[in-house]
């Protein structure tokens, strides 16, 4: 589950996104790297394949001044866990830096035609081909963030972008489709994360970016467009948790932090929503007594640990609603191509709200 961020401002780029990083490390990840437009000119890249710290260690003695900055952590899809194949990748000419998260299924057929254009691949990476696809747009004369809306237009599946590039050195564009991205919307500064934590030590105001959405982040602001350009307006909000929420809070792992808050998770859960009574009120998930009383099966889906909340789920609901559950890991839910009609409920569950396998089980839901 990768983690993203993204800075243009004016403090040091780098100190900005490593703590982002840090923050972002509950995501799980196998190596990190930063990209760093540096006040000098030019695009300087570190990334170390392993725990952050590798990445802290190299960047040390490096000179990575700038205030213009993007970082990731990788969760491999593409390509083994190594240097090689950590983000930010780069194009031909090393002046466009790009961090992803995702997987563009259509890669292969767009390396091909890269490398009959000249092209050479430097990782074993999907995310490498965005680079040289900026590259090339740019090369026609387009400017950053209409490059980045030309490359979205080509690409299939599901994906966060984060780029930059020497030529544009003001300017972070990031784009999204089916995963999520937010805005950090600050003074003089602004930023572009995976979730709020990204940057919840600098601002708590955020904004969510739409789906097929392309951001133009800057020191002075942030413009939301679509892919074709049409500027598209849309509302901020404050985040109203703080730093502990998101980090250990003195526990060695952050399983044990949770086993520990699991009282005042479920506290916190019924909290306003039961009634005088004793009932639990649940209006927004929209159902109906009708809607519930129709239902005739449930299939749950979910991945890793996410899954075994939903075997406790089948527990749950067969003993008090006497109503079949199966349990389905995500990943195989919609090749199963199981049966579903009007009267059965898919519950999907997700700890980041991002998981692609899950994510494409309700799709195919949806779809049914």
């Amino acid at each position: 589950m990768c983690g993203i961020v993204g800075y243009v401002g004016e403090q040091a780029g780098l100190d900005v996104v490593l703590d982002g990083l840090r923050r972002l490390e509950y995501r799980g990840y196998d190596s990190a790297g930063v990209a760093v437009l540096s006040d000098a000119g030019g695009l300087r890249v570190e990334r170390r394949a392993g725990k952050l710290a590798n990445l802290e260690k190299a960047v040390a003695g490096a000179d990575l001044s700038g205030r213009t900055a993007i970082g990731h952590t990788r969760w491999a899809t593409h390509g083994a866990p190594t240097d090689r194949n950590a983000h930010p990748h780069l194009d031909c000419a090393g002046a466009v830096a790009v961090v992803h998260n995702g997987t563009i299924e259509n890669f292969e057929q767009l390396l091909s035609g890269l490398e009959q254009r000249g092209h050479e691949r430097r990782s074993d990476t999907d995310t490498e081909v965005v680079a040289h696809l900026v590259e090339e747009r740019l090369a026609e004369g387009l400017d950053l963030a209409d490059a980045v809306r030309a490359v979205c237009r080509d690409l299939e599946g599901s994906f966060v972008l984060v780029v930059t590039a020497t030529a544009h050195p003001d300017v972070v564009v990031a784009a999204r489709r089916n995963l999520p991205l937010v805005i950090g919307l600050g003074e003089g500064e602004n930023f572009v994360g995976s979730d709020v934590t990204a940057f919840i030590a600098h601002t708590r105001t955020a904004r969510a970016v739409e789906q097929d959405q392309v951001v133009e982040v800057r020191r002075e602001g942030v413009v939301v467009t679509d892919l074709d350009g049409t500027v598209v307006e849309g509302d901020s909000y404050h985040v109203d948790w703080d730093t502990d929420a998101a980090e250990k809070g003195g526990y060695e792992y952050f399983m044990l932090k949770e086993i520990e808050e699991q009282p005042q998770a479920v506290a916190e859960t019924l909290g306003g929503r039961l009634t005088a009574d004793g009932l639990l009120h649940l209006d927004e998930l929209a159902m109906s007594d009708e809607d519930v009383r129709g239902i005739d099966q449930v299939f749950i889906v979910a991945c890793g640990s996410a899954y075994h909340s939903g075997l406790i789920g089948k527990y749950a609901i067969e003993r008090w609603a006497r109503i079949p559950v199966q349990v389905e890991m995500a990943s195989e839910f919609r090749y199963r191509d199981p049966v579903l009609d009007r009267s059965t409920l898919v519950i999907a569950v997700s700890q980041s709200g991002e998981t692609a396998d899950t994510l494409e089980a309700v799709r195919h839901a949806r779809s049914q």
